[in-house]
């Protein structure tokens, strides 16, 4: 679908509703006409103005606006996508009830194109089994729901019920519509573009599992936040994206599953390097963003292994497992570019770089993407900094911000090879 799409965002009375007009803004940037509901709760965070300005379209507020042209019922019917975002309890209740007693609530009704929604809550509202119950509903009817996440709440609170970032809800508005394709502009401001189209792009992400015995793994701490990152700004870029899956956590989890991709779930690095030859000979990009692990146990026990047997001490016996990578490089496919990656414990950046410049000679992949870990920084944060190096050892980017906007940074480089191949 490469028209531009009609698409109504109903905004509720949640403080997250200043995320919400970055939805708007990136929609609206991406080509498509917004028309923006607002409950009277949610003006009380973000003022008609803003809407207004930001979706270049007036708001809408009342069932009594424009009465002469059916407003409650016409905004539904012309619409191609409608998405509520945030979803507060409360509105989350009145969707699943079918109350319609403001114009967000008839303009639902009145629509028949797909509904999405992006809860945002504190954490024992969103687990309330009311809560729990109304959303049940609300799936069983074919409603795409985006999140919540985990994370810091209004005050000091943190946990589950976080409204999931704009790129996460514009990807499934996009999804939901048919137009996965189409080009949602980055949270950057970066004029929309589509020079991925006609692209098929692997993505690995996440983090592989070891088995020791039935109950216990080796495992490392990638939250799979920057593969999705990758997956999601491709698929955004027009390419035809498969991930390929280890273990993620919830908030890419959902981000993936509501942006409907291609996804091959594996667990072990075995398993990785399987799925990576079966899709990357078709593939125009490979991106290698997962953390594989460099070994695993030699010995798998089939039965969980009790600490009685084995005194106090127990010795475990590693073994290397497939090179993905390196196996992707030394055969290479004309034409194709891999992105692989370094996450380095480096003390400063010159280690890192020289970490990275060690890294690309034994597997020269196309580029190379280099990122500090520990003390809070990479695995499981949701910035990310980089240093981008190209096969010869070259410095060719130095990135810092969003996990999404160092994927939008890579993936510059990549259009670039590619254009120039």
């Amino acid at each position: 679908m490469n028209r531009p799409l009609d698409i109504v965002v109903g905004v509720t009375g949640g403080i997250a509703a200043y995320k919400a007009v970055q939805v708007v803004r990136d929609l609206v940037l991406a080509g498509h006409t917004v028309r923006v509901i607002a409950t009277d709760a949610a003006l009380r965070f973000v003022g008609a103005p803003t809407w207004e300005a930001i979706s270049r379209q007036p708001l809408n507020t009342s069932i009594f606006d424009d009465v002469a042209a059916v407003r409650h019922v016409a905004l539904g019917q012309q619409a191609d996508v409608v998405v509520i975002a945030p979803a507060t309890a409360n509105t989350i209740a009145k969707l699943a009830a079918g109350i319609a007693d403001d114009l967000l609530g008839t303009t639902v009704l009145a629509s028949r194109a797909p509904l999405v929604i992006a809860p945002a809550m504190h954490t024992e509202m969103w687990q309330h089994p009311a809560t729990v119950a109304n959303v049940e509903t609300l799936r069983a009817r074919g409603v795409v729901i985006v999140g919540p996440g985990s994370g810091r709440l209004t005050g000091p609170d943190v946990g589950v019920g976080r409204m999931s970032d704009p790129d996460e809800i514009v990807a499934a508005v996009l999804r939901a519509a048919g137009a996965g394709t189409m080009t949602a502009a980055p949270s950057s401001g970066a004029v929309a573009r589509n020079d991925l189209a006609g692209r098929r792009v692997v993505v690995t992400a996440g983090g592989t599992r070891e088995p020791i015995d039935p109950v216990r793994y080796l495992a490392n701490r990638s939250s799979g936040k920057q593969g999705v990152a990758f997956a999601l700004a491709a698929a955004a870029r027009g390419a035809d994206v498969t991930v390929i899956a280890a273990h993620l956590d919830h908030d890419p989890a959902s981000a993936l599953a509501a942006a409907g991709l291609e996804t091959i779930d594996v667990v072990t690095a075995a398993d990785l390097a399987r799925a990576v030859a079966r899709t990357a000979g078709a593939a125009s990009v490979v991106v290698m963003a997962a953390a594989v692990a460099d070994f695993t146990p030699a010995e798998v026990s089939d039965r969980k292994i009790k600490k009685s047997e084995r005194g106090e001490r127990m010795e475990l016996v590693l073994t290397r497992t497939t090179d993905v990578l390196g196996e992707l490089v030394g055969s290479p496919v004309a034409g194709r570019i891999v992105v692989g990656f370094a996450a380095e414990t480096a003390a400063n950046r010159d280690e890192l770089v020289a970490l990275a410049r060690d890294k690309i000679a034994r597997k020269p992949a196309d580029l190379l993407v280099a990122n500090p870990v520990g003390g809070g920084r990479g695995f499981g944060a949701d910035e990310n900094e980089a240093v981008v190096l190209a096969a010869s050892g070259e410095i060719v980017a130095e990135i810092s911000g969003s996990k999404r906007a160092v994927a939008d940074a890579v993936l510059d480089r990549v259009v670039a090879l590619l254009d120039a191949g």
